[in-house]
């Protein structure tokens, strides 16, 4: 935990907040093991950053007196659609996502994509929170990704995805009779990443209607969990 994030209904009309949940009272208690006075970093969710003057500690409960006074790094420029990845993935993808800054992912439906997968607890709001949430701790940073899910691939990608995608360069990573990896840049983008062996020929092509351009990360075809930050780092300047 690089940062100590609250929600900003946390923070008490005092400028405090009392830390007790599990998640970062026992992180305070075996890691950091503050003393009455110390200053920890600490960061809003989806606002500032500063410091957390800790005025009272024990075992069961934390409080820190807040002064936020710079602004969270910003997120990158970079929308993510990803074929919704298989469960036991699913808590490393998100959590480096929150990390490198993608500022909006949609989970998207395709062929390769098993139907259960949809049915994972991991797809519950608390619980996609908790993975992005530990993202963040890990970047020092506090602007949470927003998410989104499309179990209809066609629909969506048809109706809805040029709007999503805004004015943005639009690419798809594609093991197959794809181009060169682009420059990277800080303009916005929009990547698409699709499942283990990548979307389907079909799935390209509804793409590449939207204006997205196919392009290849090298001759080694590479799990989604690693192809992820590869093509964020190639794509976007970090």
């Amino acid at each position: 935990m690089n940062i100590l994030l609250f929600k900003v209904n946390e923070l008490s009309s005092m400028g405090q907040i009392q830390i007790t949940d599990p998640h970062r009272q026992t992180h305070l208690v075996n890691v950091i093991k503050p003393n009455i006075g110390d200053s920890l970093r600490v960061g809003q969710i989806n606002g500032a950053i500063g410091l957390g003057k800790v005025i009272a500690h024990s075992e069961l409960e934390t409080q820190l007196e807040i002064t936020l006074s710079q602004n969270s790094p910003a997120p990158l420029g970079l929308k993510l659609l990803l074929a919704l990845p298989r469960p036991k993935m699913m808590r490393r993808i998100l959590q480096t996502c929150a990390t490198l800054g993608v500022s909006e992912i949609t989970l998207l439906n395709s062929a390769k994509v098993e139907k259960s997968y949809w049915q994972t607890p991991l797809l519950q709001p608390l619980s996609i929170y908790n993975n992005l949430r530990l993202g963040l701790e890990q970047a020092g940073t506090t602007q949470l990704p927003l998410l989104h899910k499309a179990e209809l691939f066609k629909p969506f990608v048809e109706d809805k995805l040029s709007h999503w995608a805004g004015n943005s360069r639009r690419f798809v990573a594609h093991p197959r009779n794809a181009n060169a990896c682009p420059d990277a840049t800080q303009q916005a983008t929009t990547l698409a990443i699709g499942p283990e062996g990548g979307f389907t020929d079909y799935e390209v092509g509804k793409l590449e209607e939207q204006g997205f351009i196919p392009f290849s990360l090298g001759p080694r075809i590479m799990r989604v969990e690693t192809a992820i930050p590869v093509a964020i780092s190639r794509l976007c300047a970090l």
